[in-house]
């Protein structure tokens, strides 16, 4: 007798500067095996948003090429797509149905019904809606439910929070993935996606703020009493850190990138101020010595700006001071040495730094134990989520993976199963030099689904179609 085909599911991470795909499937304790890993550098891609779809083309299939040559076995047809962005926004909106047959136990359809209204919501003229969040739930007079399947009420309501992208953005993601003859999914809002990946049920109950400091923006995600609470994107990160080394310093923006990675801080205080970086000459000219102290100073300056608009975020939604669970740092960003001090001095809360492991299995590639990765694993337990549990995703409602309610218009018509493979199947496992001186269940079923299919259409053209 053949055994269950297990679901491998492709996280597709398309960044300012990495394009990363990983490829996994959960084992039997509940925990992710990654089968597959590929990573590229990113072009065509400024501050989340596809400028140039020929070079993140090329990125993707880089990235897809290698994630497969590091497992020969593995066929990649779908993948989900993270996605930010200067043109990601939310709003808040309430909705509310009397049901047709208050005698029966609330049920999954009422919820999908409930959450298919809200995509009459009036958005601005040439956005699209990505994510519809429930917050909390009513039944007739009671409130602050987190799931109301199998009670009885007349009335079923909930707060939303809806989150928004530009139409031509996203049509240009999907561009993208489809000349690379893969099927997009689903699209993913970034920080929800590393929530997945560096949370927990005790993170979600005790309310966190995450904050991911990618390459071109610095994604926040906040998350109180089980619930998602605000979303925003602020436009700056590791690129306008390099920037302002490379003005700052007059180096190249190669060098200035190293220099960030090997041997930059957010602490000018804690940077030694004897120790300096040889810089090669350019064209015969005699080398160059950086001051560690001058290079932490420009990253400090930057990043205190950035962690300046972490808080008044959090003040616009009254939290800075009731998120005990902290702020949780991640993506390529938050490897910054000294950078969770300074978080802490400036916020006053308590951080630390979110790693992808929370839901991998043992005996995983030690690369992957990266903030730089949360995205992508994100994506894969996602993916999962969708798998085991349908449209409906619940908030903190226990268990090893964290359940957030989203529910999202698929792309596609496609199974979510991005590859099948058998579980008894064999698997594979996957500059200049600068010195320091000395000293989902499947679509097309349920009436919810079938409507997020016709929404899509609308914005298809035909274009699209050609490519």
């Amino acid at each position: 007798m053949s055994k269950k085909l297990q679901p491998i599911i492709v996280g597709l991470d398309i960044g300012t500067t990495k394009v990363v795909a990983i490829a996994g499937k959960k084992n039997e304790y509940g925990k992710i095996e990654i089968l597959g890993f590929g990573l590229a550098d990113s072009n065509g891609v400024n501050h989340g948003v596809v400028q140039n779809i020929d070079q993140c083309f090329n990125s993707i299939e880089l990235a897809i090429q290698r994630c497969l040559e590091s497992n020969p076995n593995l066929e990649i047809k779908e993948v989900y797509v993270g996605i930010a962005g200067q043109h990601i926004k939310s709003l808040q909106t309430r909705g509310d149905r009397v049901r047709v047959n208050i005698d029966e136990e609330i049920s999954k359809a009422d919820i999908d019904l409930l959450i298919r209204d809200q995509y009459k919501t009036n958005i601005p003229a040439g956005d699209q809606i990505i994510d519809i969040v429930p917050q909390e739930y009513t039944v007739d007079s009671t409130g602050y439910i987190v799931n109301p399947i199998g009670m009885t009420g007349v009335k079923i309501g909930a707060n939303f929070h809806v989150i928004t992208g530009d139409k031509n953005a996203i049509r240009s993601i999907k561009r993208c993935v489809d000349r690379s003859n893969l099927i997009t999914r689903d699209l993913v809002l970034q920080p929800l996606a590393s929530a997945f990946a560096v949370m927990n049920d005790e993170d979600l109950e005790a309310g966190v703020a995450i904050v991911d400091i990618g390459g071109g923006t610095t994604d926040m995600a906040v998350f109180y009493d089980g619930i998602l609470k605000h979303t925003a994107v602020i436009p700056y990160a590791g690129v306008n850190i390099t920037n302002d080394i490379k003005h700052g310093l007059g180096v190249l923006k190669a060098q200035a990138e190293q220099m960030k990675i090997q041997f930059g801080g957010a602490l000018a205080d804690e940077a030694n101020a004897n120790h300096y970086i040889s810089i090669p000459g350019l064209r015969g000219m005699p080398q160059r010595e950086i001051s560690v102290k001058n290079l932490a100073s420009i990253i400090q300056s930057r990043m205190q700006e950035i962690m300046e608009l972490v808080l008044y975020n959090l003040k616009q939604v009254d939290l800075d001071k009731r998120l005990y669970g902290g702020i949780i740092l991640t993506g390529g960003g938050a490897k910054l040495r000294n950078l969770k001090q300074l978080t802490e001095y400036l916020t006053g809360m308590g951080a630390r730094i979110g790693l992808p492991n929370e839901h991998l299995a043992g005996g995983h590639n030690e690369e992957l134990n990266n903030p730089m990765y949360s995205t992508c694993i994100g994506l894969i337990l996602r993916g999962y989520h969708d798998f085991e549990n349908g449209s409906m995703r619940f908030v903190g409602d226990g268990g090893n993976t964290i359940h957030v309610t989203v529910s999202s218009q698929p792309i596609e018509k496609e199974p979510v199963i991005v590859a099948e493979q058998e579980e008894d199947e064999e698997e594979l496992p996957i500059e200049p030099e600068l010195k320091q001186a000395p000293k989902k269940v499947k679509s097309g079923k349920g009436l919810f689904e079938n409507l997020k299919d016709k929404l899509l259409e609308l914005f298809e053209d035909v274009e699209d179609k050609q490519l």
